[in-house]
């Protein structure tokens, strides 16, 4: 299945264009209905209610585009099977997290569900032989995949907490991942970057600060469910095995760090992980001086930089991708240490 450039990029701006259209529409939707985040909790950052909803834009504008591109363009049966492995468990994550923006559920439940798609989906890619770089043994790659798919289904989620934070990541994460899909002929996973891509941009336009609507956990969970999925089948260049693995790890490094941070600092003071607080990476450069718009905008370098590594590592030659894998390692480590480092709220 060959997709051409101008293909991929008719991808990208119809997805674009879907869901920065259909985001006001949610927007009214959602302020009519009361589907709002108050700022009536401590780790709020915002002081007028924002309205949710801008995860069914997401959703739909996926779906949509998505759907007209399998039925208008020759797709093979195992292509067909193939997306849809990859967005049924995100719509029904996705529908979980909007039961959640209009009911508030406890973190469990939400766990719970996270764990059984988890699980699904590791099911899915061992049957199919899809995992991207597997290990050799089936226990092994299931067990990864199921921390990896539940791990940053959370970060991703956790990693919400900042206008534009998690929709631009997700948007520069899915143009290294559309670069690394394309480099590796991994053309529906290229296809599917592309939509993903133009989708979180789409949304963006809505969602920088200052934020005038919200993903909520339904664009979240939809949204990390997806690009863990993606990245997972991702069938990385490098032959050294070190290099191999730190790809996808480095495609979503700055959600990892948000979520490490957070969770250890929780666990140093004695309280639940799940309870939200002014720990994130984004609270913590916004108690450094940096405004809301600076605060992102770090944010996303911090993302560019780590997908360029990524990059660097496909392209390079063996003996550079080991090196280039440690350079990498020892900047998330540093910046790691740094964050963790600052006072928390």
């Amino acid at each position: 299945m060959q997709i051409s450039l101008i293909q991929y990029l008719a991808l990208f701006s119809a997805s674009m264009l879907v869901v920065s259209l259909l985001t006001p529409l949610m927007r009214l939707i959602a302020m009519r209905l009361n589907v709002v985040d108050n700022p009536d909790q401590s780790h709020k950052t915002h002081r007028m209610p924002v309205p949710y909803l801008g995860g069914v834009a997401i959703i739909l504008g996926v779906l949509a585009v998505t759907s007209l591109s399998l039925t208008g363009y020759s797709m093979s049966q195992a292509n067909i099977l193939l997306a849809l492995s990859l967005l049924l468990p995100a719509i029904a994550l996705g529908l979980i997290g909007l039961v959640d923006d209009i009911r508030n559920l406890s973190p469990w439940p939400r766990f719970v569900a996270q764990s059984v798609v988890g699980l699904l989906t590791a099911i899915l890619l061992i049957i199919t032989d899809t995992v991207g770089s597997p290990t050799g043994s089936v226990l092994v790659d299931a067990l990864i995949t199921i921390i990896w798919i539940v791990g940053i289904t959370n970060s991703i989620n956790f990693f919400d907490n900042l206008d534009g934070g998690a929709s631009g990541t997700v948007a520069l994460t899915s143009i290294a991942l559309f670069v690394l899909a394309l480099q590796g002929e991994q053309f529906l996973i290229a296809a599917l970057s592309a939509v993903l891509a133009g989708a979180t941009s789409g949304f963006l336009v809505w969602n920088k600060p200052p934020a005038r609507i919200y993903m909520g956990d339904a664009g979240a969970l939809f949204l990390g469910v997806l690009i863990a999925s993606l990245v997972v089948r991702l069938d990385t260049n490098p032959i050294n095995n070190f290099a191999t693995f730190s790809i996808p790890i480095f495609l979503l490094a700055v959600p990892i760090m948000d979520t490490s941070v957070a969770v250890l600092s929780r666990l140093r003071r004695g309280i639940s992980p799940f309870q939200g607080g002014k720990d994130h990476l984004s609270h913590r450069l916004m108690r450094s001086g940096l405004s809301k718009r600076i605060s992102v905008i770090s944010l996303w370098v911090m993302t560019t930089y780590f997908a360029a590594i990524a990059i660097v590592i496909s392209y390079a030659p063996f003996r550079l991708e080991g090196l280039v894998s440690v350079i990498g390692a020892l900047s998330w480590l540093i910046l790691f240490f740094w964050y963790f480092s600052r006072r928390d709220l």
